[in-house]
């Protein structure tokens, strides 16, 4: 029987907006549906998944509670990224942080192992997925 992506996808979505999943765990559901990329907006409060088939699907989350910062401040974009590498910070922690920091989004590129976080003004910091 296989699995209907959209439906895992959801799922994830929602168990990682609880903060119930760590990122790790979010790759492997993505990567066992077909998902390649998924790109997040924090300012429309959106999150958009891509499969290698060329479907996709978006789903909304709560606006930020508080504007994101305008600087982009990297150093606190990588502390919140190792928080999660660590399992100290999950993802609702995440995403204050990341706004905290100046981040208005990233991209998830599964298939090319890496994330990239931006800014308002086209900074961009990758970060590799770890080994």
């Amino acid at each position: 029987m296989s699995l209907d992506p959209r439906s895992v996808i959801q799922s994830t979505f929602d168990a990682s907006n609880a903060g119930e999943i760590h990122f790790g765990q979010v790759i492997t559901q993505l990567m066992g549906v077909g998902v390649e990329s998924y790109h997040v907006d924090y300012r429309t409060a959106r999150a958009t998944y891509f499969l290698a088939n060329g479907e996709n699907f978006a789903f909304e989350f709560a606006l930020p509670e508080a504007p994101i910062a305008d600087a982009f401040d990297q150093d606190g974009v990588r502390a919140a990224i190792l928080g999660a590498q660590q399992g100290r910070v999950m993802y609702p922690e995440f995403k204050l942080l990341t706004q905290r920091a100046g981040c208005v989004g990233y991209t998830v590129w599964i298939a090319g192992r890496h994330v990239s976080y931006a800014g308002r003004r086209g900074e961009l910091h990758v970060e590799r997925f770890p080994d």
